[in-house]
């Protein structure tokens, strides 16, 4: 079985994260560190509640969710800004069945110390979301640190609520999508369990045989 760790490494380079020592072997006798993290920094889960589409939060999502068939569609990126569409998923069209999800590979991970990755990052048009919602999908995973543009706000308040109202669990900034050689795997996405939570880290892997 090959197993590929999805997960963006928190480090400095993370927006929205930041450590600090808190105790080290010298002086306390052991190491530890006191963590910062913005909930939607690196590879992360959103819930309905953070665009308040409903009141669910992270910590109330089935756990038998995080952990499903998942279809590895390409897109090849063109420019900045590029709207993915429906059409991006012809050739998955009859392979998709209600509650599976997509791993969308389209390579931006490794803008991720760029201006770009956060700025010029490819997005769902509202036909697209509209069609993944649609298709019944589980979980849409995606490697941009968001499923549309943050630098609208009208458009990334949209977008989120077509997903989110259509149950679709949403997860971002995925890295090492390259090394997925199948385009069909399991997809394991699991978030901290924070209560009440708008969203949170997560550890995401994929495995296929």
């Amino acid at each position: 079985m090959k197993i590929v760790d999805l997960t963006l490494a928190y480090s400095p380079q993370i927006a929205g994260f930041s450590s600090e020592s808190a105790k080290t072997v010298a002086r306390d006798g052991w190491n530890a560190s006191t963590l910062h993290l913005y909930s939607h920094s690196g590879t992360h889960m959103d819930s309905p509640f953070h665009f308040e589409v409903n009141d669910q939060k992270i910590d109330e999502f089935p756990v038998d969710r995080f952990v499903s068939k998942a279809w590895v569609v390409p897109i090849e990126i063109d420019g900045a800004h590029q709207l993915i569409e429906p059409n991006d998923f012809r050739n998955f069209e009859s392979k998709i069945h209600r509650g599976d999800s997509l791993i969308i590979k389209t390579g931006w991970a490794q803008f991720i110390r760029q201006e770009k990755y956060r700025n010029e990052l490819p997005r769902f048009s509202e036909a697209a979301a509209s069609w993944i919602v649609e298709k019944g999908i589980n979980i849409l995973a995606v490697e941009p640190c968001s499923v549309a543009d943050v630098n609208n706000l009208p458009e990334v308040t949209r977008i989120h609520q077509i997903l989110l109202v259509g149950d679709v669990i949403i997860v971002e900034g995925l890295c090492n999508t390259e090394a997925l050689t199948s385009e069909c795997v399991e997809l394991i996405a699991l978030p901290l369990k924070v209560l009440g939570g708008d969203g949170a880290p997560a550890r995401v892997i994929a495995r296929w045989d």
